[in-house]
Parts: structure tokens; C-alpha cells; sequence
């Protein structure tokens, strides 16, 4: 027996993620039973609370045999290969997934009664339940959580199998788990009070944890949408969507330059710019080619052309009001980073400070000598490749330069710790080296 009940329960699993508090986190229960475990969890890390609503779709004449799960949104994963198994048709699979949003969509009401969700898009969300015996309902849970825009998924739960890593794959970021028994058969075995959840406490606890996050002046409603209104970047002739975010008293702004495949929504980029925010420090996502462009897979990999929205986006940003007179930084990822460190070598760019996250630094080619900016490299320390690329590069740097090796890291940060510590090496980066410039300086 390790817990009295679940909010005990709640209270020892809060102890072991410590290291969330303060990240902006966001904690989802899972209903019914998850909820109190995961309203401990939330006032521990003074994290907005709000539940993870997911609807098994089964296999029609084998409702147990899961073929796919919905979560709010429209949000929806398919396991193709059941649908084939089971030979489900596409009919089939409409109807159960028309009754099973039903059901989703009243307990979204009766729970939340008449709120909106908790933004979740770019953040660490914190899975939590009350236990993990099959890992069906958790596995589920971090899909519905990713597939909604989660930087990052991590699964925490009081008590599981000792196996239990194994049965969850890699659908979490990050497994906390601190009792994993032998002797596991259920859940229910290690709490003294196992009694039923029922929906009137899923409720209490959601308006508690509301009335809480209200009374400490820290309202969830900051994240229930989009933190500022999308703004049209213009570059040249061409007009491109973009995300303009502005603390109070912000001492510059950071321009992100995407990757291949990636856009001003990129979950990891949002991430970062949440911890620039935080920092102080102005952000602006936009996309460096239209959705046309990124048809044709040359523009991704066209350095100059990249290069050279930067720098119009750059011109763009300087002639708005509320930016001028605030230093300039760029923060690019794979081909991004090599159209920011281009960018950045231009005469007169003035831009304070270049981060690269994963980079192809080399791509800037014979640009490299000339860049002045002070120049911060990030690599995984798995991604054998492109560190050797960024070594190579950061040789022909004449310029203040560092190259930060995350250990363990892969391409994508992925790794449990490694996108935090992208962020705070960003984060340092910049402020370290932006400082607001005179309006006079054009």
C-alpha cells in the first residue's frame, strides 16, 4: 500500500517533477480518476489544470480492440493497421467515431461548464493518471496531447508495472513514475481508498484549481488562445503569415528562421520563444516561403533566398512602432540557421546576436568569415553529422562564437531535458548580448 487516496497519491508524484515548475507547464488529468491525482500535481507547479478528454474508437464488432482514439479539436489517431486487420470500412469507422465524439463532447461540457481548453500548443504538457496497468488509455492520451501542438509530452503517474516504460513506447518525452511494484496486478491495490471518481469531483477539482490560478493573478485564459493576433510580414513583394509577441518592457526582439518542412507554428520554435517571452524578450515566428514556395523543395535549401526574407522581415519589423530602438536577434533551425547567419553578414544588418538550434551553419557557406554577430551554435551531441558540420563552421567564424554539445541530444531535441536546455542556452545567449540600440543608428 503506497497511497491513503489519490490526492496523497497526487502529492507524492508532484515530488518527483520539481524540475516542471516554472516552465509554464500545462497538467492534464485523465477522467475520472486522474483528476485529483493531477490537481495536486498542477498546484505544485502552479500549472494551469484541465482534462485530457479521450474517446476509445473501437473495432465494432470488437469493442475492446481499440482501432483509434478522438480527443477534442478534431483532433483524431487512426491505427491503420487495425482498420485493415479487422477489415473496418470507412462507413463503419464514421459511425463509431460520430457516437464516441458525442459522448467526448458532453463531458467537455459538463466538466468544464462553458470554459475554453487550455492552450497546449508549443507547451510541456504533463500527462497524468491515477496509474498505468495496460497503457492503452496513457498511450492514447500523449498521442491526442502531440497531435494537438504539445511541445512536449510528459506521462506521470503514481504507480505502474515494472515493465511499464516498454509498454509506453515512445509516445511520452519524458516517464515519471516513482512506484513500479513486482507484485503489480491493478491499480486499486495500492491505495487505501480506491473508491470511484465521480464527475461531480472532476468538476470541483478543474473550478478549484480555476478559482486558484484567478486569485494568484496568473489566469489560465493567457493560454486559452493564441497569445497574440497573427501580423503579415511583408518581404518584398510578398506578404508572409507571421506571430508577433511583445512583453512589457521588452528589451529586443528575436526573429525565428525556420527549417525544412517547418512553420511559424513549430512546436519546438514555440517552445523556445515561450522561454524568450518569459526572459523578457519580444518574438516574432513567421513562415520564410508561402505554402507555394514550400512546394518546390529547392526554395528550402535556397540559402540566399531564405537569407533574403530574413532580412526584408528584418527592415519590416524595425519600421513598426512599438520595435524601434529594440536590438534585433536571430534564432534559426536547420536551414534556418543558415539563412540567419547569411542574413547576418550583411552590411548594415546590425543584428545583436545569431542561435542556432540543430543548424546547418555550413550551408552559409563563404558568408561564414564575415558575420559579426556574436554566434552561439547548439547541436545534440547524438547528431554526429551536423556537429561535425557545425564544427567545421564555426572554424571560419571570425566572430564571438560558441558551440554548445547537448549530451545525448539527437537532431530534433527529443530527448527528456533537451529542448529545456536549448532554451535556456538561447535564452542566456541572448540576453547576455541584446541590449536596446538608438533609433538613430539607421
Amino acid at each position: 500500500m503506497f497511497f491513503r487516496d489519490r490526492r496523497d497519491a497526487g502529492r507524492q508524484l508532484a515530488a518527483r517533477l520539481g524540475h516542471l515548475k516554472g516552465t509554464e507547464a500545462v497538467v492534464l488529468g485523465l477522467p475520472r480518476g486522474g483528476v485529483p491525482v493531477a490537481a495536486e500535481v498542477a498546484e505544485a507547479l502552479a500549472a494551469p489544470l484541465d482534462v485530457c478528454l479521450v474517446r476509445k474508437l473501437g473495432v465494432p464488432v470488437q469493442p475492446e480492440l481499440g482501432m483509434g482514439a478522438i480527443g477534442e479539436g478534431g483532433v483524431r489517431v487512426i491505427n491503420e493497421d487495425v482498420l485493415r486487420t479487422a477489415r473496418v470500412t470507412p462507413d463503419e469507422l464514421a459511425r463509431v467515431e460520430a457516437r464516441e465524439r458525442e459522448v467526448l463532447e458532453s463531458r467537455a461540457r459538463r466538466y468544464r461548464a462553458g470554459r475554453e481548453p487550455v492552450g497546449t500548443q508549443g507547451r510541456t504538457v504533463v500527462v497524468v493518471d491515477d496509474g498505468v496497468a495496460t497503457g492503452s488509455t496513457a498511450r492514447a492520451a500523449c498521442r491526442i496531447a502531440r497531435a494537438g501542438g504539445a511541445a512536449r509530452i510528459v506521462l506521470a503517474v503514481p504507480v505502474a508495472p515494472q515493465a511499464w516504460t516498454a509498454r509506453l513506447g515512445g509516445d511520452a518525452d519524458e516517464l515519471v513514475c516513482p512506484h513500479t511494484p513486482w507484485d503489480f496486478s491493478a491499480i486499486g491495490q495500492f491505495y487505501a481508498d480506491f473508491s470511484q471518481t465521480d464527475d461531480d469531483e472532476v468538476v470541483a477539482c478543474l473550478e478549484e484549481a480555476v478559482a486558484r490560478r484567478r486569485n494568484t493573478g496568473r489566469a489560465e485564459s493567457r493560454h486559452a488562445g493564441p497569445e497574440d493576433p497573427e501580423v503579415d510580414v511583408q518581404a518584398g513583394a510578398t506578404v508572409l503569415r507571421g506571430k508577433l509577441t511583445l512583453p512589457e518592457n521588452a528589451t529586443g526582439v528575436v526573429l525565428f528562421a525556420h527549417g525544412s518542412g517547418s512553420s511559424r507554428h513549430s512546436p519546438r520554435n514555440r517552445f523556445v520563444a515561450l522561454g524568450l517571452n518569459r526572459a523578457g524578450l519580444g518574438t516574432l515566428l513567421f513562415d520564410l516561403l508561402t505554402e507555394e514556395e514550400e512546394a518546390d523543395r529547392a526554395n528550402v535549401f535556397d540559402t540566399g533566398l531564405l537569407a533574403r526574407r530574413l532580412a526584408d522581415a528584418t527592415a519590416w519589423l524595425r519600421g513598426r512602432p512599438e520595435t524601434q530602438g529594440l536590438a534585433v536577434g536571430y534564432f534559426g533551425a536547420s536551414t534556418g540557421a543558415a539563412a540567419a547567419l547569411w542574413a547576418a553578414a550583411e552590411p548594415g544588418a546590425r543584428i545583436a546576436a545569431v542561435v542556432s538550434r540543430g543548424g546547418r551553419a555550413d550551408l552559409a557557406g563563404p558568408r561564414l568569415p564575415t558575420v559579426n554577430a556574436p554566434t552561439l551554435l547548439i547541436v545534440g551531441g547524438h547528431d554526429e553529422l551536423v556537429l561535425d558540420l557545425n564544427r567545421e563552421a564555426q572554424a571560419r567564424l571570425r566572430c564571438e562564437s560558441r558551440l554548445a554539445v547537448v549530451p545525448g541530444a539527437t537532431h530534433l531535441f527529443e530527448e527528456p531535458g533537451a529542448l529545456e536546455k536549448v532554451t535556456d542556452l538561447a535564452r542566456d545567449w541572448f540576453t547576455d548580448h541584446m541590449a536596446p540600440v538608438p533609433h538613430a543608428a539607421h
